[in-house]
Parts: C-alpha cells; sequence; structure tokens
C-alpha cells in the first residue's frame, strides 16, 4: 500500500467509491422498476380473475387510443396471460439485476474498509516507530 503514490492511492479511491455511489443509485432505480412492474402484474392478475368470473356472454371492451373495442373472452385472457407472463420475466430479470449491483455495491464498500483499515495500520505503526 505505502508503495503506491498519494496520487494513484487517491484515484484508486475515488474510482471505488464512485463505483459503490453509481451501484447504490442503479440498484435503487432497479428496485423502483421492479416495484412498478409487480403492481403493473398484480392489476393484470386482478383483470384475469375478474374476466374469468363473468359469463360468456358478457361483451369485453379493449381499450384501443380513444376508442374501445369488442374483444372475444378468449382473446382477452390469451393477451393479458401473456402479458403477465411478460411482466414476471421483465421482474425476474430486474431481480437478478438488483442481485448483481448489491454484490457490487458490498464489494466496492468491502475494499474501502480494507484501504482505510489498512491506512490506518501503517499509519499507526509509523508515529508509533518514530521516537
Amino acid at each position: 500500500m505505502s508503495a503506491l503514490p498519494d496520487e494513484t492511492l487517491r484515484k484508486i479511491l475515488v474510482q471505488i467509491q464512485q463505483t459503490a455511489v453509481q451501484s447504490q443509485r442503479s440498484l435503487n432505480l432497479t428496485k423502483q422498476q421492479s416495484t412498478a412492474k409487480e403492481r403493473e402484474r398484480r392489476i393484470v392478475q386482478l383483470t384475469i380473475s375478474e374476466i374469468s368470473n363473468v359469463g360468456c356472454d358478457v361483451n369485453l371492451y379493449k381499450g384501443v387510443g380513444k376508442m374501445f373495442v369488442m374483444v372475444p373472452q378468449k382473446t382477452m385472457e390469451q393477451e393479458l396471460r401473456a402479458q403477465e407472463k411478460e411482466l414476471t420475466d421483465e421482474i425476474n430479470s430486474l431481480n437478478k439485476k438488483s442481485k448483481y449491483l448489491e454484490k457490487q455495491f458490498n464489494d466496492a464498500q468491502a475494499r474501502l474498509k480494507d484501504i482505510v483499515r489498512v491506512f490506518h495500520i501503517i499509519t499507526s505503526v509509523l508515529y508509533s516507530s518514530s521516537p
């Protein structure tokens, strides 16, 4: 550690800090996206359950722009199930990304703690050995 010039050590510390901050920001953003997708998926699931409870003779309408188009119940259910599957896949992907970012953040924090700990050891040895 002491063999590194002060400027190089400072650059390493800044880079590790930037990695930690960027990881934390990305982690927060990913968690927000995951929460939004989870809420959206829950709405789709509730819609599917409501449609399943409705009789076959009820007309279902789907919003298309400023209009509504009548859609058969089977078609509506298929579209909603496909949307639910897509949201589930996106949530799983976001969860994986979140785990990676958490690991990256924890690693950066551990590196910073190690550097600070070693720095304290070196300074205490230097000051204790001086007459």
